[in-house]
């Protein structure tokens, strides 16, 4: 019976997501939880999984330091007058909803990409 949910489970989760309820500590989700909490809790959350290197919470690191470095880029265009500071507003909430489903999924225990850039940002940081 447990298999049966288990593998039911498993095949309800888009290919590329990931499920975690089972094998993630409580460290692990603390960190993952931590690195979305501003720039110091993603330096903090770096420097925790920094031996340990598992990878729920370096999965969501990734994504945190993606969402930050957009953040960034989102500050650099509403330097610019009028359109730049349009484009920057409308950005920010898109960051705000990206940064609640990333926080969502590292509570959920769900290694999924933020929608959108989530790809991208598993793409570039694929080293760290």
């Amino acid at each position: 019976m447990e298999v049966e949910e288990k593998m039911e489970r498993d095949q309800s989760i888009p290919s590329g997501e990931h499920s975690h309820s089972e094998g993630v500590t409580s460290q692990d989700k603390n960190i993952a939880i931590i690195s979305y909490i501003t720039l110091i809790g993603l330096i903090i959350a770096f420097v925790m999984n920094n031996e340990k290197k598992a990878e729920f919470p370096s999965y969501h690191i990734k994504q945190a330091l993606g969402l930050g470095l957009t953040g960034l880029a989102l500050g650099i265009v509403g330097m610019v007058p009028i359109l730049g500071w349009i484009v920057s507003f409308l950005g920010i909430f898109a960051l705000l909803f990206l940064w609640i489903k990333g926080l969502m999924n590292a509570i959920n225990e769900h290694q999924k990409p933020v929608p959108w850039l989530g790809r991208k940002y598993e793409e570039w940081f694929k080293n760290i």
